[in-house]
């Protein structure tokens, strides 16, 4: 009898241990697609801040070229930004 409690016990005991590695397994795998999300997202405003930037420095190259840069000797107004 005491044998199989013993048996019982260490069957429960194996049992509850797999339980929990699965339980840490998937919150590791949702803590690592929480993660790639924030990537993502961040990539992505990080190219639309890029693509601004570009399409501002190619309308300040434009302007410099066209001598459409100054208005009356002062900066124009976009360049204060």
């Amino acid at each position: 009898m005491k044998k199989s409690v013993i048996l019982i016990m260490a069957a429960i005991f194996s049992l509850s241990i797999y339980s929990c590695r699965e339980t840490t397994q998937e919150k590791t795998e949702e803590a690592a697609k929480a993660i790639g999300k924030d990537i993502e997202e961040g990539a992505e405003k990080a190219g639309e801040k890029i693509k601004k930037g570009a399409e501002k420095v190619e309308q300040e190259i434009d302007e410099e070229i066209h001598n459409t840069d100054d208005v009356n000797n002062e900066e124009a107004t976009d360049d204060a930004a």
